[in-house]
């Protein structure tokens, strides 16, 4: 037989250009996943969706309790505790802040809510007028606080009542007197039984007939200082019993610091001490007592007078201060009353501010711790600085009309 002899297959030529460019074009699209790919894909997506699901319910939960117990907590809260958004609406307020007002505070303005707030002589403090109250009610007494949020959204008001805090306060500083009044009687006795004994020697002498018509002046005069004295000294002892004022308005700096130049200056010339004044408080003001500070302020330069020798200096200035230099917690005006005098003692200079210790013949012990209490009941203080040979300076701090109503109507 003969063999067949066969020739080897050909390929088929790729003719399509197109074709052969697109398998060896670099970047071309992968080729299909298979199912078994495509089914582990899915399975991963699946595992990934539990998982944030799981995790989201996760935070719901936690959010849920964090809000249960926000809201137990602002219903426990004793003070009261108001939400305002941008617009200054009250978008929550607690239980406690209903009860304090006497009605749903949710949805009103801020004005519309606290326009029953009435600022005090304390910064921070108000007392709660509600129209709704019994005629001759006491008014509450509240503190108010306010924060602001750190996204600037909402703020924060927080009211305290105060009200019984406030009358132990009181009731505090007046057992705090009297136990001074008490322990100080017998000194007081003597004080008073000195200068009675002395009016009434004078006055008997009135009758003597063989006195002339100017020794006679010369006696009464004697007589009518002494009385005067007594009559100084039951008004101090008043003043520090009561420890109130009688009324508080808003005043200027400038014109109580003009007004006690012009009163004190011819007194410091008389005794030949250079007077010097003055005030840096522009339009500057004060909410309070004007008679009780310009009182206080009074005792601070008298005694600064008599405190200096003939030649001597006194200086008496008023400046506006910041919260961080104050010492009281907000901006302020500060009094000075600095004097060239002999200064005084270490171991005497907080004994100064004690009821019925002085240093003088003529004094009565309570100047300085009336001023004290005058400006303390303005939310304020008085402090001194002196040193022997250097003469001494008293400063009074009280806040500024502006600090006091900063949160705030002025009370009508």
């Amino acid at each position: 037989m003969h063999a067949v002899k066969t020739e080897p297959a050909l390929t088929p030529a790729v003719t399509d250009p197109a074709s052969a460019d697109a398998r060896t074009a670099p970047g071309a699209a992968a080729p299909a996943l298979d199912a078994a790919q495509l089914a582990e894909a899915f399975a991963l997506f699946s595992r990934a969706s539990e998982e944030l699901s799981s995790a989201y319910n996760a935070l719901q939960e936690q959010v849920g309790q964090l809000t249960e117990r926000l809201a137990v907590l602002m219903g426990a809260l004793p003070a009261g505790v108001l939400v305002l958004d941008r617009a200054g609406r009250i978008v929550q307020a607690n239980r406690a802040a209903g009860e304090l007002f006497g009605r749903d505070l949710s949805g009103l303005g801020e004005g519309e809510a606290l326009r029953c707030l009435e600022e005090t002589e304390t910064p921070g403090e108000y007392l709660l007028r509600l129209p709704q109250a019994e005629a001759g009610a006491e008014p509450r007494r509240v503190a108010r606080t306010e924060s602001e949020l750190e996204s600037g959204d909402e703020r924060i008001v927080l009211l305290h009542d105060i009200t019984d805090t406030f009358r132990m306060r009181l009731t505090a500083e007046r057992n705090e007197r009297l136990a001074a009044m008490g322990e100080m009687v017998a000194g007081l006795a003597h004080q008073l039984r000195t200068p009675l004994a002395a009016a009434l020697l004078y006055t008997g002498n009135l009758r003597q007939s063989e006195l002339d018509p100017l020794q006679r002046i010369q006696v009464a005069d004697r007589a009518l200082e002494r009385l005067r004295y007594l009559e100084r000294l039951i008004r101090d002892m008043l003043l520090f019993a009561r420890g109130d004022s009688t009324g508080r308005h808003r005043f200027e700096v400038c014109e109580l610091v003009t007004e006690l130049t012009h009163t004190l200056e011819p007194l410091a010339r008389a005794r030949q001490v250079s007077f010097e004044s003055g005030c840096a408080c522009l339009q500057a003001s004060v909410l309070g007592d004007r008679k009780a500070l310009g009182g206080a302020l009074t005792n601070l330069l008298e005694n600064g007078i008599q405190a200096c020798p003939q030649g001597g200096q006194l200086a008496f200035a008023a400046v506006e201060i910041d919260a961080a230099e104050s010492g009281i917690g907000c901006a302020a005006v500060r009094f000075t009353v600095r004097d060239s005098g002999g200064g005084v003692p270490p171991e005497l200079q907080e004994r100064l501010f004690e009821p019925f210790f002085t240093t003088r013949a003529e004094g009565t012990g309570l100047g300085l711790a009336i001023a004290r209490g005058v400006a303390r009941a303005h939310g304020g203080d008085i402090t001194l600085r002196s040193a022997p040979g250097q003469g001494a300076e008293f400063a009074l701090t009280v806040p500024l009309a502006s600090a006091a109503a900063s949160n705030g109507d002025e009370p009508t």
